[in-house]
């Protein structure tokens, strides 16, 4: 299942025409606990970089997007109970939302993780 990054550090997994979407290992880094996440419901359509969700930690709350369009096809619910999870496994069970894709080729733009790694070690 191929991986794919943004610069604003989302990550998304792509599975035929789903796709599992969450922030980055680097972003939790930068936010710090997190203590509130909201994410869309089922049945929203979003276009390729609409706000999706919010995230909120201790330090400032963050606006999280969609890497490409489609319509979300589930929420993590868990993440209402439980936003530590964003922390303790961002790109795992942190997961923010799940979408169906609507145009394979908005995926072109974004990059691979050896790529999004050198544009993290740029910005430190």
């Amino acid at each position: 299942m191929p991986r794919y990054f943004t610069e604003e550090h989302e990550w998304i997994d792509v599975d035929g025409d789903s796709a599992t979407i969450g922030i980055t290992d680097y972003a939790q880094e930068q936010l710090g606990d997190v203590v509130f996440v909201e994410t869309p419901q089922a049945g929203t359509q979003l276009a390729k970089g609409a706000e999706a969700g919010v995230v909120e930690s201790v330090k400032a709350a963050s606006d999280v997007y969609a890497p490409i369009s489609g319509t979300v096809t589930e929420g993590n619910t868990a993440l209402e109970d439980e936003p530590e999870l964003v922390n303790s496994s961002p790109e795992e069970d942190g997961w923010f939302f799940k979408l169906t894709v609507a145009d394979a080729s908005e995926l072109e733009g974004l990059m691979d993780e050896a790529a999004y790694e050198t544009f993290c070690e740029g910005l430190d």
